[in-house]
């Protein structure tokens, strides 16, 4: 716990991000941490424990969503996407961002919530993903380009309609 306890805000903010309109993400925290902690002898930095957790989600996530895939031919991010209870503008705009994050492909989204909201650098993003920074500044830059024309779309049928 001593170790957890300093990132579990961030593992937290990780989560809520990434499985948004997906499933709970108390749901992927828990059985991320089972995963760890039945592998804790096998993490060799513990330092790098934020590190470990977010793969691990990551693995669960994949795994996830091949069997569901299996089942039923087809993945539906958008499911069971929560509605703000609040009216407040700012929930209404966290709403309308994590749900545009969760409508991106998942290397694009997976790297925007690492990057944007869990903190992560490009270099840290490429060692978890092992691919190069390169793909990471390009899977970024893509995937704001298509938060900004979700977002767009959105804030022009609000106004539209609303």
């Amino acid at each position: 716990m001593k170790i957890y306890e300093p990132v579990h805000a961030q593992f937290e903010r990780f989560c809520k991000a990434r499985v948004y309109g997906d499933m709970q993400h108390g749901d992927l925290m828990n059985d991320t941490l089972i995963t760890v902690y039945q592998k804790f002898d096998n993490i060799k930095d513990k330092g790098k424990i934020l590190s470990f957790l977010i793969g691990t989600s990551i693995k669960i996530l994949a795994n996830s969503n091949r069997k569901q895939k299996a089942e039923t031919g087809v993945i539906d991010l958008n499911s069971s996407l929560a509605i703000a209870t609040h009216n407040t503008s700012e929930r209404i705009e966290t709403r309308m961002l994590y749900e545009a994050i969760a409508k991106l492909p998942e290397e694009q989204r997976e790297s925007i919530i690492l990057f944007e909201i869990t903190g992560y650098s490009i270099k840290e993003i490429a060692d978890l993903h092992k691919v190069g920074e390169s793909a990471v500044k390009q899977r970024l830059r893509r995937g704001r380009i298509k938060l900004q024309e979700l977002l767009d779309v959105k804030n022009e049928n609000k106004e539209h309609y609303g």
